[in-house]
């Protein structure tokens, strides 16, 4: 049946309406409805239509989500109402000092204030007109800011049009201003790093600084590749009687479809403002967003009218700031590491200081431009702190401290372990690399990879062994550990009768490895567990993949062509071929890992705490047998979460917030038998 422009317009209309109901439920309520196929299938018919009727295309459509390069760079724009920055506070007597004197200026006894997380990315003000997406501004000065309409309008979480249901409607007429921080969430930051990690680029700072970065891009086509959220926490409208308190205006948020403000409260008293203080000091790190602490205002928007503003800070609201995870000490040396992939890291050593709970002694630099670019010298006084509260990070050197002894770093034109001369494989590669196969340094790192429990897990092979065995030159790559011999290791004085039967069994009990485990624990660049997994169900057996073209590589699903050229590489190196030579002559069978059955089929499973009747790598392992799989964290799409012993609140409180079952080891137990 032809369709006609009026019947196309009905369709669209429904279809727009549609997809971004199923988007809020996504974004905002995090309880989607329908599967992403069917959200897929209904934006591909949008898109169809439209461009059959391009005339149809509205501003709010959510195929108008990508826009084109902007020309000319960012215009700036001045703010209607400006954008106020706070004063900081940092203890309970500032705090009851700022109470004290918003109810002097009031002039009454008691006031209720609102609290919410202070998110740590780039304040960013959305101006809708009649309900439609109309303009994104940054902060800037606080007077004017740029225009970064193009790129906001990619972000998922910011609607192109208000939502309209029965308490909403008086936001959808005339100019409604929403405020809000433009964030990365930690875990999509790592991700980010590690893909840039694997393909030699620089590594980005922090999140904050690459969602700026982001924005701040020319073309939205990129800015779409990468996961901001828009947090709102404003809502402004010309008149005050619109929204009288910013509780208020919180609720109207999600109404309107927005996310935001999960965590904030109405507060009593000076009392409550401490404990909500203390409880997210102490929760913070649980946040999927960074944070430095959180806001407190006057919730009777009139009343924050008449205390007025001083200078750039109003006084109606406070930032209550956390003290920062840091601390200084100072560079003592820096040497190179060479990885297994060959990667030549500088390393920085550090006089002992405790961060953040523990000692902290060496700090990676990532590359030489890391280095130049913070100008770390050998002998400097430094900042450090732990980066996602884990890895040590030198945050910047203290220029004003130097004496003039520092001395600048110099990246060695030869490895530090067998001489030969770095290189760097593309031109614009940011890391040198030793290309050297027997490099000390790279086979060490090479056979713990092997051994390690997410490859081949072979029980007794630690770093100390491995080396041992390495000095006294009894194996000189991976496959040489199947012809250690209880003899061999009782020559090492490390080792007695027990501990050599043990290794010997250990080493015996893995000449059958299933194909992914094996071909993950070759170490080939950019081969993760997953990425072994996904190229084996596909190609069936080393064989078949060690003949695979670019072409039929890209064919399987996550593979692209960084992947897919470092396999190629792999297998086309002369020593590769003779180590599976070594691999294949000393009995090494891998086997093809099949589905036992498909009764976990479909189930994405997360394991928290330990387990006691076996390893988390064996769970895994279990699951994946019977069709599921297994991911490292909880996310929307994940179906059950195992709890054992002591376990963290990070998981355990995502999987309640996403609703996601919680079974026990034992009930894991009867899924998995």
């Amino acid at each position: 049946m032809k369709l006609t422009r009026q019947t196309a317009k009905q369709r669209l209309a429904m279809l727009r309406e549609q997809l971004q109901q199923y988007s809020y439920e996504y974004h905002v309520l995090d309880q989607p409805t329908v599967d992403d196929a069917i959200y897929d299938g209904l934006m591909n018919e949008l898109k169809s239509l439209e461009s059959t009727f391009p005339d149809l295309i509205t501003p709010d459509s959510p195929s108008m989500r990508v826009g084109g390069p902007i020309l000319g760079g960012f215009k700036s724009v001045q703010h209607q109402l400006r954008m106020l920055s706070l004063n900081d506070v940092f203890n309970k007597i500032e705090i009851d000092a700022w109470v004290t004197r918003t109810k002097k200026l009031l002039a009454i006894n008691s006031i209720a204030y609102f609290a919410d997380i202070k998110k740590d990315g780039l304040a960013c003000s959305i101006i809708y007109k009649d309900g439609l997406f109309n303009q994104a501004i940054t902060r800037g000065d606080g007077f004017v800011g740029e225009d970064v309409t193009s790129n906001v309008r990619t972000i998922k979480t910011v609607p192109l049009s208000l939502r309209k249901s029965k308490i909403t409607d008086l936001f959808l007429h005339g100019r409604t201003e929403v405020r809000g921080e433009i964030v990365m969430y930690k875990k999509d930051f790592a991700l980010l790093n590690e893909k840039r990690a694997e393909n030699g680029l620089p590594l980005f700072a922090n999140p904050r600084n690459t969602a700026a970065g982001t924005i701040r891009q020319l073309d939205p086509a990129l800015v779409i590749t990468r996961p901001l959220y828009f947090l709102a926490y404003d809502l402004m409208r010309v008149e005050q009687k619109d929204i009288p308190m910013n509780s208020k205006a919180y609720e109207m948020l999600k109404e309107l479809g927005f996310i935001g403000g999960e965590y904030a409260e109405v507060l009593a008293d000076e009392q409550a403002i401490h404990e909500y203080a203390r409880l997210w000091e102490n929760k913070r790190h649980a946040l999927p967003y960074n944070t430095d602490g959180v806001v407190v205002k006057v919730n009777d928007r009139a009343q924050f009218m008449q205390l007025g503003v001083v200078g750039k800070n109003p006084r109606g609201a406070i930032a209550i700031k956390y003290p920062a995870e840091q601390s200084t000490t100072r560079v003592m040396d820096i040497f190179i590491s060479i990885g297994r992939t060959g990667a030549a890291t500088p390393v920085a050593i550090l006089e002992p200081v405790i961060v953040a709970g523990s000692t902290v002694q060496m700090a990676t630099l990532h590359n030489e431009g890391e280095v130049h670019r913070k100008d770390i010298r050998i002998g400097d006084t430094i900042i450090v702190r732990k980066a996602g509260d884990i890895i040590p990070e030198i945050v910047k050197s203290l220029v004003p401290l130097r004496n003039g002894q520092e001395k600048v770093f110099t990246m060695p034109s030869h490895c530090p372990d067998c001489n030969t001369l770095l290189v760097k494989q593309k031109v614009d590669e940011a890391i040198w690399r030793c290309p050297n196969n027997r490099c000390p340094s790279r086979v060490q790192n090479l056979i713990l990879h092997y051994v390690s429990r997410g490859a081949l897990d072979i029980e007794g092979m630690g770093e100390k062994n491995v080396v041992a065995f390495l000095d006294a030159k009894l194996i000189q790559d991976p496959a040489d550990i199947y012809i250690l011999t209880k003899e061999k290791i009782l020559q090492l004085d490390r080792f007695a009768e027990v501990s050599a039967t043990k290794l010997i069994q250990s080493i015996s009990s893995k000449k059958y490895p299933t194909q992914a485990k094996f071909l993950y624990g070759l170490g080939i660049r950019h081969v993760g567990a997953q990425t072994a997994i996904d190229l084996m169900h596909h190609f069936q057996s080393i064989d078949k993949l060690s003949t695979a073209t670019y072409d039929e590589l890209k064919e399987v699903e996550g593979v692209g062509s960084v992947v897919a050229e470092s396999v190629i590489a792999w297998f086309a190196d002369p020593q590769n071929k003779l180590l599976l030579e070594k691999f294949e002559t000393y009995g090494v069978q891998p086997v093809t890992s099949n589905f036992v059955s498909d009764k976990l089929l479909g189930k994405k499973f997360v394991i928290t705490g330990l387990l006691e009747t076996m390893s988390r790598e064996d769970a895994a392992d279990k699951i994946r047998a019977l069709g599921g799989t297994f991911q490292s964290s909880v996310g929307k799409d994940t179906d059950i979460l195992v709890v054992g012993k002591n376990v963290g609140a990070n998981k355990l409180e995502k999987a309640l917030k996403l609703a996601t079952k919680q079974v026990s080891e034992q009930e894991l137990i009867e899924l998995i038998t």
